[in-house]
Order: C-alpha cells, then structure tokens, then sequence
C-alpha cells in the first residue's frame, strides 16, 4: 500500500487537495468543483492502472465473515471499521478498469442532471431559489433597508446601544425579505457603518453587529440555505430511513416509522422560525447588555423626530398592547372552545376506509422486536390490541358508496360539528379590527367616529354569521348578507390606514411587513408550498419597488395599489367559490365569481406590467434580472459541478468509505457532533453552496438514517453554517463587511468585533441541541 495508507483513503485525500487547490487558484467556484472531479478522477485513475493503489477488501468469502451474518449482522452494517479482525484481501479501487467506471459515471450524470436539473422531483422546489433570490434584490435596490434603517435609528436610538439594537431588527428584517446574506451584510455595513462610527459608537461592536445580523438570512425564512438544504434532506432523509427499515428486518421505512419518511421544505420554514428569532433576540440582548456596561462606547442618540402624533403612555399601552392582546387572546380561545373554526360540510358519497391500527404489527420477528425498541413496549401492546379488535370485527372496513340514508346522518353529523363562527370571516375581520384599534391609538386626538363606524362592522359581520350563515349557506348569500358589515368595516379601515400612513414607522415597515407576511404565511400556514409563495414574493418586490419609485405622489401609482387590491379579491374568490366551469352544474354565483376572478387577474397582471415598465425605465429591472440571473446560474453550476465531484467518490468507493467510518461509533450524537465540528472547519473554505451540494449528499445518508428528528438536524446545519460565515479568519461575512468598511475600520476591529457574536452562535447551538423544541414546536402546531 502506498504510504501505508489503504487506497481509498488515498483517493479522497486526492479529491480533497484537488478541490481546495482548484478553489484556491481563484477560478470560478462552480467551474473549480467540476474540475477538481475530472482532474482528481484522472489522477486516481493513473494510479490505480500503475498498481499504486490497493485497497483493503473484506473477505466475504471467510469463515469469520459467515459466523457473523449467522448471527444476525447485516451485511450493511458489516465494514472494516466496526469489524476489524475480519479476513481482508488486496484489490484495485476499479476492480472492473477505470474505463467500465468513467462510463459507469457518464451514465449516473446524466441521469442525476436529469433529475436534479431538469426534470427532477426538486426542480419545483429549486425554481424557489430564483424567486426568492429576485425579491430579495429587487427590495434592496429599492433603497427599502435605507427606510428601515432610517426609521428604527429614530425610535431605538435615544436608548442605550439603541442604533445596534436597530441594525439587528432590521438585519432579522432584511433576512426574511431577502434572505441573501452578502446583500444584507454590504447594505448595512454602508449604510450604518459610517452613521454608527459618526455617534461614536464602538468599532467592534458595529462591525460586530452588522456582521452577524447580516448572518441571519441564513436561518429566518425564507432562506435560501433552507430551500438548497431542504431539497436534499428531503431524499436523505426518505432512502437513510428506508435503509434503516431494512437493517432493522423491516420491509419499509412506513412500516417500522409508523409514519412517513417526508421532509418538506415548508416544514423546515415553519421549524427555522423560532431559532432565527431567538438568535436575532440574543443579538439585541448582547449589544443592549454592551451600552449599559460601556456606555461610552455605545451611547444613546437622537436621530430626529417623527412626524406622527405625540402619545402618552396610558394611550400606548391602551391601544397598542392591552387592546390587540385582549382581541387576540379573545379569539385563540374562542377557536380552541369551537366557536371558531371550519365550517365546511362537503361529505363524500362515499365512506371512509375502517382505521387501521397505529402500528403494522403483522412483521416479521426481528422487525417486531426493533418497532418495540424505537416505539416503546407500550405502544406495540396498543397496536396489538387495536389490531385484535379489527380483525375480531371481521377486518378494517373497506370504503363503500354509501346510501341515501347515510349520507343524510354524514351531512346531519357535519351541520352539528361545524363551528358557528366561520375561519375565514373570524380572520378577516380579526385584521381589520386590528387595523382599527392600531389607528386609534396613533392618533387619539383625530375624529373617532370613522373607527367606531368600523368597529360597528366587525360587530355586525360576527353577529350575521352566527345568526344567518350556516355550512349550507353558499358563497353568493354569505357575501349578500356580509356585503353591509364589511362595507361598514372597510369604510373604518380607509380612514385608519390614512392615519396609519402618517406615521414613519408604520409608512416604511407596514409595506414590505405585509409582503413578508404574505410569502411566509402561505408557507407557514400549509397553505400552498415554496414556489408559487416565492413567485408571489417575486411579484409583490416588483410592485412594491414600482410603487416606491413613482411616490405617493404621483398618479400612476394608484395602478400599482388597485393592482395589489386585485390579487387579493382573486385570492379571496378564488378560496370561497367553485371556479371550475367544467362541472355538470354550475351556479350562478360561480359564474360572476370566475368573471370576476378574470378580471382581478388581467388587472393584477396588467399592474405587475406596469410595475416592470416603470422599474426598466428607472433603470432598476436590469440590474435586478441581471444579478439574479448570476447568482441563480451559480447555484444552478455548483448543483452540476458538485455532481460530477461526488460521482468521482462514488467511482471509487470514497462515499461509501467515509458513510462506514460514520457509522462504526456506536452513539449517534458522537456522529453528529464529529459532522458539526467539520462543517463548522469547512466553513473556513467553502461557501455554503459547495458544502451543501459536496459535504451533506456525503454524510447525509448516516446522520438522516437514525433516530435524529430531520427537522432538528437541518436547522442545527444551517446554524453552524451560519456560525462559520462570522468565524475569523475566513469568515465570509467579514470579507464583505471589510470591502465596504471605511479605511479608519480595521480588519483587527472586523475579527474583534465578531468574536463575542461568534460565541452567542455557538451558545446558540447548545440551547438548541439541550432544547430541540424550540425547532419542533412550530412544525408540530401548525399544518405541514
């Protein structure tokens, strides 16, 4: 053996060297990664021909080998690590020649470019990556963050470190707007940096907090890192579970899991949440903590007076928590006691299958004994039970079309479920009265009886659809009998949004807050996935940026606002009425409806041509397509350049080498601890698109194959990836920070400033890895 080390070891050190070099020489990263897998397959392949290269084969054949499969061992679970002991024989890494291999290999790209390019499962999913990457550049150029970064100085900045606690709600803010951490870190370190440096703020703090803020567009939805991260572990985390299935005598991964082996990206949206908060909430604590200690280096600053209304303290607490909280509160338990809740009554003509027990307990004996170890003595014992009573019962109950009479008890059974207060209508006039007690309380002095007129329309809209709507009232009527409350409402919101647009705060944050609510509501809620919330983020950035451009002022911006007005009576329509017209019977009301539907769409799309013309002639769409079009093919050309990297381990046995060395530790956190610590040195290096694309399809197989919750371990991934963008001395973050930063900012300044946030990441990373429920509890409340 050459150096005494086993021929694979020696392939992978080749892969790696080749790989670190090619990206050292300053080429193009995407191009680099294919290189370095044709060069380094060349070199292997040279090698290997001359004999140099030997590998360590197990014996199968032996005698040891066979007493261990006798007694139970897989043959997957049978490698030289965990067994090595076992008889071993010499053999070249391409057993067949390496001309069977490369032929072996054009084959597996074209096949993986297929389905992970072009007409993949996760090219929907993918297309995500464009839009988000679009909205997020077409906000930034719409000077947005300058707005946001302007208004927050004002209110957080009398306080103490008041200016950094402002640079870290509008970073969290950037982040799920944009979601591209190089964009944020150089806006802000543009922006803020010279204004901080001016009020005397400390250097290392404001670099510190630029940097690290900037980082959180790695985490809080909707990340990109998140969309790229998901799309992988998505098929990880489906073939490690049908792998362990099988290791454990199991036919499938349903079988042994109880469950599905799914993992969605909305799902890791809804569990990236709560993290990307509390990281963004330890870094406003951090620098408020700072200011106090050394206040001198921090100092609080009045950045000027707002225009709005002078409030006193009794009017805030009135209008701005106690009332929003008492009506929130109000309806969470109105909809947890019913009174809230679906009303629909659609009952099939045909009956639902008899349940089925929780487990599949008809397995084999080795399978039965793993599905008592993962799932508890307890629970096999109930499927058990649960099984007996169906089979005692003759079997579970096959699906049958049912008759008249007991469609009739189904429909009677779903009249008396239904809740009085409908879902949609408690939603909507939920955020209407919000609207109201917000405006009133910005400006108590104003003429109230506007709002009051308003309030009388939620009260009136709640007190028609408990006495007149019921489940069989259909969406023509029930828009009849709400017409007069929400005319009422509407004309109380109109007057509360001019007193709302006086307001700074409201005017910058309320416009690009909604569009965020929008894209991540959709998502969050199980409403619809990624991709059409992305383009509707993509749409909405575009018009928002339109608007801007035009100002209040001028009257075509009033297209761009009857447009947005037009998406959401489509959204509306389209959700309350049947718009297929194919049907056997079609009402009337469904008739005007999907008129009307047709003519919200051809205005909405009418508006966001008008939004694109008004940004080309400003001479912003260009450079919004231009940069998103480079950095989706970017990652588009890493996604094929790493392809042909991981086959050239594949061809060898590389992959497969580091999956067993993985597995011989008989502690899963052990692994996972041993996967953080070399993504977190990888880090150093790579960008995060080369250690998605290179590393995980790699280890992914082993930490997604256990017991670990695949939720948890893609956000304690995308975390430490976040955590090596701030980690000195190669910390990305930095590198944008220092080629924006003033000469008078060092790199010395750079590398202090971030150490302490580096810390609070890794503090970070422990709460989360002692308290995963802070990953979970999202995805477990709401709809996946």
């Amino acid at each position: 053996m050459l150096f005494g080390l086993d021929g694979v070891e020696i392939g992978l050190i080749i892969v790696f060297l080749t790989l670190f070099g090619g990206i050292m020489t300053g080429f193009p990263v995407a191009f680099s990664i294919g290189g370095a897998g044709v060069i380094s397959f060349a070199i292997i392949a040279a090698l290997d021909s001359s004999g140099l290269l030997i590998h360590q084969a197990i014996d199968t054949s032996s005698a040891e080998y066979a007493a261990l499969v006798a007694e139970g061992v897989t043959r997957e679970s049978i490698s030289v690590f965990r067994y090595p002991e076992l008889p071993r024989y010499g053999e070249p890494l391409f057993p067949q020649g390496w001309e069977t291999a490369l032929d072996r290999n054009l084959a597996f790209i074209v096949n993986r470019m297929n389905e992970r390019v072009i007409a993949g499962q996760s090219i929907e999913t993918l297309l995500a990556v464009l839009m988000f990457v679009m909205m997020g550049i077409t906000l930034e150029r719409s000077k947005i963050a300058n707005d946001l970064l302007t208004t927050m100085a004002r209110v957080f900045g009398p306080l103490p470190g008041g200016l950094a606690v402002s640079i870290v709600i509008v970073g969290a803010f950037l982040a799920a707007s944009t979601g591209i951490v190089g964009a944020t870190v150089v806006t802000m370190g543009l922006l803020a940096l010279p204004t901080m440096l001016r009020n005397n703020y400390s250097p290392e703090l404001a670099t510190g907090v630029i940097a690290a803020s900037g980082t959180l567009g790695q985490i809080i939805p909707p990340s990109i890192v998140i969309v790229l991260l998901g799309t992988l572990a998505g098929d990880l985390y489906a073939t490690g579970q049908e792998t362990r299935a099988q290791l454990a005598g199991c036919r499938d991964a349903l079988t042994f899991l109880g469950e599905p082996a799914v993992l969605s990206v909305g799902t890791l949206f809804q569990a990236a949440l709560l993290p990307g908060i509390f990281l963004a909430f330890l870094y406003g604590a951090y620098a408020f903590g700072y200011a106090l200690v050394f206040p001198s280096r921090a100092p609080a600053v009045q950045m000027g007076e707002g225009t709005g209304e002078p409030v006193t303290r009794n009017e805030a607490l009135t209008w701005f928590l106690g009332l929003p909280a008492a009506l929130i509160i109000g309806v969470s338990l109105m909809a947890s006691a019913g009174i809230i809740g679906g009303q629909a009554i659609n009952v099939s003509s045909y009956s639902d299958a008899g349940e089925s027990a929780s487990l599949r307990t008809n397995v084999p004996e080795q399978c039965a004994a793993a599905m008592i170890d993962l799932h508890g003595q307890a629970a096999w014992d109930r499927a058990v039970a649960e099984q007996a009573a169906i089979d005692e019962a003759g079997g579970a109950e096959a699906a049958h079309e049912r008759s008249p009479e007991e469609l009739e008890a189904a429909t009677n059974a779903a009249l008396a479920a239904a809740a009085p207060i409908g879902s949609g209508v408690a939603a909507l006039f939920t955020i209407l009265a919000l609207t109201l007690i917000l405006a009133r309380g910005i400006s108590p002095s104003s003429n109230p009886v506007p709002l009051i007129v308003g309030g009388l329309g939620v009260v009136l809209a709640v007190i028609v659809d408990i006495a007149l709507i019921t489940p069989l009232t259909g969406p023509g009527a029930t828009f009849v009998l709400l017409a007069i409350p929400f005319a009422l409402t509407i004309y109380g919101c109109y007057h509360a949004v001019l007193r709302l647009s006086k307001n700074d705060l409201l005017r910058v944050v309320f416009p690009p807050l909604v569009l965020i609510v929008a894209v991540l509501g959709s998502i969050l809620g199980g409403i619809t996935n990624p991709t059409p919330a992305a383009a509707l983020g993509a749409a909405g950035a575009i018009m928002l940026a339109a608007y801007r451009k035009l100002g209040d002022d001028r009257k075509g911006s009033k297209i761009i606002i009857w447009a947005s007005f037009a998406v959401v009576i489509m959204i509306l329509v389209g959700v309350n009425f049947d718009l297929r017209l194919g049907r056997e019977s079609v009402t009337g009301a469904d008739y005007i409806a999907y008129i009307v539907t047709q003519i919200a769409y051809h205005f909405s799309f009418f508006g966001l041509l008008f939004a694109c013309w008004v940004l080309l002639r400003t001479s912003v769409l260009g450079p919004v397509v231009r940069e998103t079009a480079k950095v989706t093919s970017m990652v588009f050309t890493i996604l094929i350049g790493s392809q042909v990297l991981n086959l050239t381990l594949i061809a060898f046995g590389g992959e497969h080498y580091i999956q067993d060395f993985l597995r011989a530790f008989d502690q899963e956190w052990v692994v996972f601890l041993l996967v953080m610590a070399i993504l977190f040195v990888l880090g150093f290096v790579l960008d995060f698109l080369e250690i998605i694309y290179i590393v995980i399809p790699i280890v992914g197989p082993v930490i997604y194959g256990g017991t670990l919750d695949p939720k948890w371990v893609t956000i304690m991934i995308a975390v430490n990836l976040q955590t090596s963008f701030l980690t000195p001395p190669f910390g990305f973050a930095l590198f944008y920070l220092r080629g924006v930063a003033p000469k008078s900012v060092t790199t010395g300044h750079i590398y202090r400033g971030v150490i302490p946030f580096v810390g609070i990441q890794v503090i970070g990373l422990a709460i989360l890895w002692f308290f995963p429920g802070i990953v979970t509890i999202v995805p477990d409340l709401l709809p996946n």
